[in-house]
């Protein structure tokens, strides 16, 4: 709890809704100490099929761009297109 009031951004939340454009933006807030919490539509996040993967092996679950932009985040599964009219 200390360490967290003693980050820069410490004791704040953050939505990460963005797509691959704005991903950087969310880690650097994580790496600032903010709370982020990544919402990702059912089917996942479509940068898990961005590359480099690991050991050049094509895998929504190896891909290197996804795990460098979402560390430092949480994240959760969330369908929100019904809400939005």
């Amino acid at each position: 709890m200390e360490q967290e009031k003693a980050a820069l951004l410490g004791g704040y939340r953050v939505l990460d809704l963005t797509d691959v454009k704005g991903h950087l933006c969310g880690k650097v807030l994580g790496d600032l100490g903010a709370d982020v919490m990544k919402i990702e539509p059912p089917g996942g996040d479509p940068a898990c099929n961005i590359g480099p993967f690991y050991h050049d092996i094509p895998d929504p679950e190896k891909s290197l761009h996804w795990f460098f932009t979402n560390l430092n985040k949480r994240g959760i599964t969330l369908n929100i297109s019904p809400l939005i009219t």
